[in-house]
C-alpha cells in the first residue's frame, strides 16, 4: 500500500495485490462448515424464540411507557400543588397586608379624631374662659 494524497475527510490508499502463489493459496483457503439439515422442531424452537423476544421487547416498551406516564402524572401534580401553594401564599399575604392597611388607617382615623376633639375641647375652654383685657369703650360712655 502506498498513500495517495490526504483528503478533507481523511486519507486514501492505492492497493496493490501481488499475483497469487501456490504456497499463500493453501493458507487462505477457508472451507465453510458443512451444513446440517434443519428439522421441523429446530424451525418451531427459533419461532418460539423470536415470538419470546418481541414479546419481551413489547414488555419493556410497555413498562417504559407506564413508567414515563407515572412521572408525567407525578410531575403535573407537583405542578398544581406548587401552584396551588403559590395561590395560598399570594392570598394570605394579600390578606395580611389589607388589615395592616385597615389597621393603619383606623389609627390614622383616630388620631385625626382625637386631634379635632382636643381643638374643639380648647375652642369651647377659650369661649367660656373669662377674657383679661378690658373691654373696648363704647362711644356713648365717653
Amino acid at each position: 500500500m502506498s498513500p495517495i494524497n490526504k483528503r478533507a475527510s481523511g486519507q486514501a490508499f492505492e492497493v496493490i495485490l501481488k499475483a497469487a502463489s501456490p504456497v499463500s493459496e493453501v493458507a487462505h483457503c477457508v472451507t465453510t462448515p458443512p451444513k446440517r439439515d434443519i428439522s421441523l422442531e429446530d424451525i418451531q424452537k427459533k419461532l418460539e424464540a423470536a415470538e419470546d423476544r418481541r414479546k419481551s421487547q413489547e414488555e419493556k416498551v410497555l413498562r417504559f411507557l407506564a413508567e414515563k406516564r407515572e412521572h408525567e402524572r407525578d410531575v403535573l401534580l407537583k405542578a398544581m400543588e406548587e401552584n396551588s401553594n403559590f395561590s395560598r401564599m399570594a392570598e394570605e399575604k394579600l390578606q395580611m397586608k389589607m388589615e395592616q392597611n385597615e389597621e393603619n388607617r383606623m389609627a390614622y382615623l383616630s388620631a385625626i379624631m382625637e386631634r379635632l376633639q382636643e381643638k374643639v375641647k380648647y375652642r369651647h375652654y377659650e369661649a367660656r374662659a373669662p377674657l383679661t383685657t378690658t373691654p373696648p369703650c363704647s362711644p356713648a360712655d365717653k
